[in-house]
């Protein structure tokens, strides 16, 4: 069934995007325009914007009120603000989701674990993940669709399969869902801590200990919204993060870690060792340079979990890639 396309006066653009309370009402004609809704029941802040927006996927309706577009009652909140019935939303104009293009685009990928329920990959550096609003070019996703076979919905229609992600010049083992009950499954696993992520990281500098975490709270930079920091509990985008690090060998003041995630933020490694004063290698945005090398001396090395259907163990792991060698 085709969907009626929504035109509304421009004299009535605002009274049209003002008090609306039921979902269907469509809103694709208040991108300028600033929308006002009132609660209609107890739920989440960015559940009940996507529930009344449901053109825009959660994770960009949830950046628009860490943003501070958005408000309750006046006041900005952070997406996982309780919402009681009556309460006003105002939402800011939001920009509309650019087209992508997702037509295949086989590569040669390098298949750590496959069976008929979820593959791992080992993603090269360099590689983007999916595509974004800010770049269009042929990304993993593009190379999964390339193979035949399923893939996942949960994540979205940009995202099919990622069950989650790593930065563009990380490299290293990522879960790709084959269904959505396996989807959810492996994010359900990943949310109790029952997954172990492990990485190999090569930092400047030597810690006063052989094993440490950092526990802090994590949102964009206050100044750079392209990157993050380490921020106060109190503010709007905060998120606890938590990574716990093992000297594996220091030597003329490189040392190499290996860290275990217990949350999985943006740029979480790489804001957390910086923030403690150990740079990683080749990092041009929190880190230092690293002669001769053109990414971060980051590397995905180890998954450890069990199979979401058959509960068997698996421990799959990728050797580092010659493009980080030994620092």
């Amino acid at each position: 069934m085709r969907r009626k396309r929504f035109i509304a006066p421009q004299l009535d653009l605002l009274r049209s995007c003002t008090a609306l309370s039921k979902p269907s009402v469509p809103l694709a004609a208040c991108q300028n325009a600033t929308v006002e809704l009132v609660a209609d029941r107890k739920e989440r802040l960015d559940l009940f914007l996507k529930r009344h927006l449901p053109e825009h996927s959660r994770t960009k309706l949830a950046g628009h009120i860490t943003a501070g577009r958005v408000s309750v009652d006046g006041s900005a909140r952070k997406p996982g603000f309780p919402l009681e019935r009556g309460m006003k939303v105002s939402i800011g104009p939001i920009e509309p989701t650019p087209s992508q293009d997702l037509a295949p685009v086989p590569m040669d990928l390098d298949i750590a674990y496959e069976d008929e329920h979820l593959l791992v990959v080992n993603k090269p550096a360099s590689l983007i993940v999916h595509p974004s609003a800010s770049s269009n070019v042929p990304t993993l996703v593009h190379a999964l669709l390339a193979r035949s076979g399923e893939l996942s919905n949960v994540g979205g229609e940009f995202r099919p399969g990622i069950v989650h992600r790593l930065d563009k010049d990380t490299s290293g083992l990522m879960l790709v869902a084959k269904s959505d009950s396996v989807h959810r499954k492996l994010q359900e696993a990943i949310q109790n801590k029952e997954v172990a992520r492990i990485y190999r990281v090569w930092v400047k500098g030597v810690p006063d200990q052989t094993e440490f975490s950092i526990r802090s709270c994590l949102g964009r930079h206050p100044k750079n919204r392209k990157k993050m920091a380490v921020v106060h509990q109190s503010a709007l985008d905060a998120r606890l993060a938590i990574t716990h690090c093992r000297v594996v060998e220091s030597k003329r003041g490189i040392t190499e870690l290996e860290c275990r995630l217990d949350t999985g933020r943006t740029h979480q490694i790489r804001v957390h060792l910086s923030s403690v004063g150990l740079p990683v290698l080749g990092d041009q945005v929190y880190g230092i340079t690293w002669p001769g090398h053109v990414r971060q001396a980051l590397h995905a090395a180890r998954l450890i979990l069990r199979h979401p259907v058959t509960g068997v163990e698996m421990d799959v792991r990728a050797d580092i890639p010659e493009d980080i060698g030994e620092p």
